[in-house]
């Protein structure tokens, strides 16, 4: 493009900005100089609200208490006044002052992939699932919010919980045929000259063939420095340049544990945050993208337990700019939605009708993945065992267990007569149903991998890609709690957009996820 061209294309550009200022209502108005753009990866309505009722599920009465409520017809529905209601635990970013909604759909498919949503919200424009930053034929690059915050002389930084160059931390700092060209998308970390990378590593650090120059090594002829420590970490500071923190527990796909699986003393997103606020801020503002990640994979392995526990390790995020918010209140602006839904996560389940449960997912003490390790150690010490033989481990783990007939009769006894504890029992009792598809999904669990059947439509629709004993049983605690799912892919839910601070009046109402690119280009004057 010639400089006569590139002066026109400014010139335009420059016009349609002012001319979005003019129409969004806020010319004249404070600029946001300091800009935080969180996104939930497959998060949207069911994720956010399912970890709202979770958290007042804490405080409700118990199982019992609400039985007996509801046979004196003292439960909540009508007109009639109550001795018991229904709660909610609202998580900070609902409460924000900004409220609304955005389509997800790609070019090519009404459900979106992470690619091509993430690219929509990053540049404003639509594109085919699986291409990172550019239009649907790969031809042309688009330029990100994040790059425009940059060339503005702000300075700017990318958080995820999952590998740094995942779809969507990618779409705000590279452009890519393709998201799976994973080594291709990290090289240009160095390109994007942003100043601040923290959270997941690279899951192809060497290429695809492992046979490139470490990206590490890339990095730092770039200038960066690498820290994958705690104590690396800590030792960050305001005025630090060109930094690449990487948490130093990463699962196999070089992402951060679940919440729920996380020990004590490791980074958490809500310190990545933090410390970015402590290297980016500066007189001429900063613009930060934090992705909670692992919402989706959680929602695409059916898991509610990490799902709600990764969702609220969001709003915690939340929380750290919130309090930055508080002392900028005139120049900030925060903004957290989702790039799709994931799972067809329902809050209501057939076998619960009008109730939730939700404290039976207290029961469960790790991630689906965390379970899978546990199975594999079983599997390898006891090949030929019994589904009677993995009673223990499953109630260890998910709090469900098995009793005999005549201990049955005797719960039920216990419970129509007021007992508590036996009500509460029987809540986590494994049914004759439940026992016949665990027996299914444990036979398959024990065989090698490759003796299991491929391409049968009934064992996709029934374990998906996942682990059959390890997804049998989350379904069956999120049942139990009231929790159901449709899928293990994405959907075309739209997504929530909440917003506080300068301009936050303008993510009020429905509109597309490429609009948010617009509105925050407009309210930032970027």
């Amino acid at each position: 493009m010639s400089w006569t061209n590139k002066r026109l294309r400014v010139v335009f550009s420059s016009l349609v900005l002012v001319m979005l200022l003019v129409g969004m209502g806020i010319a004249g108005e404070n600029r946001a100089k300091y800009i935080f753009m969180f996104i939930g990866d497959g998060t949207s309505i069911p994720q956010r609200n399912a970890a709202e009722l979770y958290l007042a599920s804490q405080s409700s009465p118990k199982d019992l208490e609400l039985a007996v409520l509801r046979a004196e017809n003292k439960f909540p529905r009508g007109n009639g006044v109550t001795d018991f209601k229904p709660s909610i635990q609202r998580m900070l970013m609902s409460t924000f002052p900004g409220q609304g909604f955005s389509s997800t759909h790609s070019v090519n498919s009404l459900i979106t992939d992470s690619s091509s949503s993430g690219t929509a919200i990053a540049t404003g424009h639509k594109t085919r699932d699986g291409v990172v930053g550019m239009d649907p034929n790969a031809a042309e690059k688009y330029v990100s919010m994040a790059k425009l915050a940059r060339d503005k002389g702000m300075k700017v930084g990318i958080i995820s919980t999952v590998s740094i160059e995942h779809a969507t931390p990618a779409s705000f700092y590279a452009c890519s045929p393709h998201r799976d060209f994973y080594y291709e998308i990290a090289l240009q970390i160095p390109e994007s000259r942003f100043n601040f990378f923290g959270g997941g590593g690279f899951r192809q650090p060497q290429g695809a063939k492992k046979d490139q120059k470490h990206i590490f090594e890339v990095l730092k002829e770039a200038g960066y420095t690498v820290y994958n420590t705690r104590e690396e970490f800590d030792r960050i500071k305001a005025g630090d340049d060109k930094i690449l923190t990487i948490n130093p527990v990463l699962d196999n796909d070089a992402a951060l544990p679940y919440v729920v699986d996380q020990k004590e003393g490791e980074i958490t997103f809500a310190e990545f945050v933090a410390k970015g606020i402590e290297v980016l801020d500066n007189p001429n503002g900063f613009f930060m993208m934090a992705e909670g990640g692992k919402v989706d994979w959680a929602c695409h392995a059916n898991d509610a337990v990490a799902t709600v526990r990764d969702v609220l390790a969001l709003d915690e995020a939340v929380k750290v700019a919130y309090e930055f918010y508080k002392k900028h209140p005139d120049e900030t602006l925060i903004v957290v939605t989702g790039d799709h839904e994931t799972g067809g996560m329902a809050v209501g389940f057939a076998g619960t009708q009008y109730d939730l449960f939700l404290k039976k997912l207290q029961a469960q003490r790790g991630s689906y993945l965390a379970f899978n390790t546990e199975l594999a150690a079983f599997r390898k010490a006891a090949p030929n065992a019994k589904l009677e033989d993995a009673l223990p481990l499953v109630e260890s783990f998910f709090g469900l267990k098995r009793y005999g007939k005549e201990e049955m009769e005797k719960l039920d006894e216990r419970a129509k007569g007021g007992d508590a504890e036996a009500y509460e029992i029987l809540g986590m009792a494994l049914r004759d149903h439940e026992m016949a598809d665990l027996a299914e999904a444990f036979a398959m669990s024990m065989k090698d991998r490759k003796e299991r059947p491929t391409g049968d439509d009934a064992y996709y629709l029934s374990y998906g890609t996942y682990e059959p004993f390890t997804v049998t049983l989350t379904h069956i605690l999120n049942r139990k709690a009231g929790i159901g799912w449709t899928t293990y892919s994405h959907t075309g839910l739209p997504t929530p957009v909440s917003a506080v601070g300068v301009g936050q009046e303008q993510f009020n109402g429905y509109y597309d996820n490429t609009d948010i690119f617009k509105k925050v280009v407009a309210i930032g004057q970027l």
